[in-house]
């Protein structure tokens, strides 16, 4: 993979200046949906939205709540099981094979175990075929390769109550329920510094497949890695750009990575759509919330607390236009509540804030100490 020291918004080209690596995306352009408009990426997010979390909820592999490994993570089968309910989008993470293939899975890599031992390799390092030989096979009853992963410092078999072949982007749009809006999260690796060249070429990849198959589902973008975000909007503007950032819960050598405020500065000066924050940095800097939205941009969060309703209820009344949880059931059917009893009503937010009952807020603050 090529490496280097990462670039910033000022080192990256615009579009006029990279004709031979963005040649290929005008082929395409014009077979765009022309009834989506994200000239304001407001006009088609709905007021509140819930996204699943790589589909119907990540897989805790070593949790106690069987609801965290009911449907194997980033399938197929968890897309449509999240279809089930009143979701807006799902969220899921892409990355490109070593023979230019967009498929769906969330870890840098993927491991296995081989007469004891556990052997991982780098996905992208991976052909298609070679990606496909971990796990449940397409043909009925077979299973690949051993499929493990790390949890909490442990190394265990990946077991779900529902298992299901892994998929490629391609896939996921012919197969998903067309309900569904796509949250691509476009995933790198947080450690690596990437060539521009190397970043183009994927984000490319990627966008072809979009292209050719998203027909009028609704798309979003969103990636860790700030020059992705920054090159993905300027490679094209159908489609809205989020940065997604931990909020300042784990600190990294790009200091763009490292708080809200980076956050919303990257997003302003390179013109992205918004920002997914982890739920605990906007608990910790509320005043952020009303920042972020006088900048015109949209905020969504991510985060264990996103599965606490009291939490999402917050965040409802605070102004945050979007969660993504893994617990799809329940806060769907509590965020459906939240709408029924509020929307329409002719109060100030602050007003709505002061009648949340105590004892909520109180559990709200426990759930942020636990985790």
């Amino acid at each position: 993979m090529a490496v280097k020291a990462a670039i910033h918004f000022s080192d990256v080209p615009h579009l006029d200046q990279v004709h031979d690596t963005t040649a290929a995306l005008s082929l395409h352009a014009t077979r765009l949906p022309t009834g989506l408009d994200v000239s304001n990426v407001r006009k088609i997010l709905p007021k509140f939205m819930v996204v699943g979390h790589r589909g119907h909820g990540m897989n805790i592999l070593q949790s106690t709540d069987a609801r965290m490994k009911a449907f194997k993570e980033n399938s197929i089968l968890s897309f449509n099981k999240a279809a089930n309910h009143p979701l807006d989008f799902i969220e899921f993470d892409v990355q490109v094979t070593k023979d230019d293939t967009p498929i769906i899975f969330h870890d840098n890599f993927i491991l296995s175990e081989d007469n004891g031992n556990i052997v991982e390799n780098r996905v992208t390092d991976l052909t298609l075929d070679e990606f496909f030989s971990y796990g449940p096979q397409r043909q009925a009853d077979q299973m690949g390769k051993s499929l493990w992963r790390k949890s909490n410092g442990k190394t265990v078999s990946w077991d779900v109550e529902i298992d299901d072949h892994s998929c490629t982007l391609e896939e996921a749009f012919q197969k998903v329920n067309p309900c569904l809006g796509f949250n691509i999260e476009l995933k790198f690796d947080d450690y690596i510094a990437y060539e521009q060249e190397y970043l183009i070429h994927v984000l490319q990849v990627i966008l072809k497949v979009v292209y050719e198959n998203a027909q009028e589902r609704p798309v979003i973008f969103s990636s860790f890695q700030p020059d992705a975000a920054l090159l993905m909007k300027k490679l094209q503007q159908k489609y809205p750009v989020y940065f997604l950032t931990n909020g300042g819960n784990e600190i990294h050598a790009d200091i763009r990575m490292n708080s809200l405020d980076e956050a919303k500065k990257l997003a302003l000066s390179g013109g992205l759509d918004g920002v997914v924050s982890e739920v605990k940095g906007i608990f910790r800097n509320p005043s952020v919330v009303r920042e972020i939205k006088e900048s015109n941009l949209s905020l969504l969060t991510y985060g264990k607390l996103n599965n606490v309703p009291e939490a999402v209820h917050v965040q409802y009344l605070m102004g945050v236009e979007g969660v993504i949880v893994d617990l799809v059931q329940e806060i769907t059917s509590a965020v459906a509540g939240l709408k029924t009893g509020l929307e329409g009503e002719e109060v100030e937010v602050k007003e709505k804030t002061d009648k949340i009952e105590l004892s909520v807020l109180l559990n709200l603050i426990s759930q942020v100490i636990q985790h």
